[in-house]
């Protein structure tokens, strides 16, 4: 006989932070989709800041309208699959998609967030410009926070 415990209620509660944390990260990628996309049309907020530059303020990336899109269409794309494996709609997802995508997302910005060692990541040497303050206290924990809870979904 089962002793009356919050353990019995474990599994309705976890699906709860799994359904919670879903939302969130739907919420997540859907600005960062937005954002990338009021660049595609011409917006400039936030654009020169979230490119890397060497200590002299030369960019290390420069990317195009098409680059922009790419990322935006990808980033709304994570958006509605957090959405889908939330249960939010009617509509699922194949078991292979499922369970692929849902390990893929969470490592490519767990790999965000360590870096290239050099000017972007938590490992980053180029610290001192506009683009390594804000990723050091903004963007690479952004990411890492997207992986955890990624991985937290993946494993709930």
């Amino acid at each position: 006989m089962c002793m009356p415990c919050h353990l019995c209620n474990f599994g309705q509660y976890l699906h709860a932070i799994v359904l919670i944390l879903s939302i969130l990260l739907s919420i997540v990628f859907f600005l960062l989709g937005a954002i990338h996309f009021h660049w595609v049309f011409g917006g400039t907020f936030g654009y020169a800041a979230s490119l890397p530059t060497t200590e002299t303020g030369e960019r290390v990336l420069n990317p195009k309208k098409i680059d922009s899109a790419l990322v935006g269409t990808a980033l709304i794309s994570f958006g509605i699959f957090y959405w889908l494996e939330g249960g939010l709609s009617v509509l699922g997802l194949p078991t292979w998609v499922s369970r692929n995508v849902g390990w893929i997302i969470p490592w490519v910005f767990l790999m965000r967030a360590i870096g290239d060692f050099k000017y972007v990541g938590l490992f980053k040497k180029v610290k001192h410009t506009d683009f390594g303050r804000l990723d050091t206290r903004l963007f690479s924990p952004l990411c890492l926070g997207i992986a955890v809870v990624g991985l937290w979904i993946q494993w709930g």
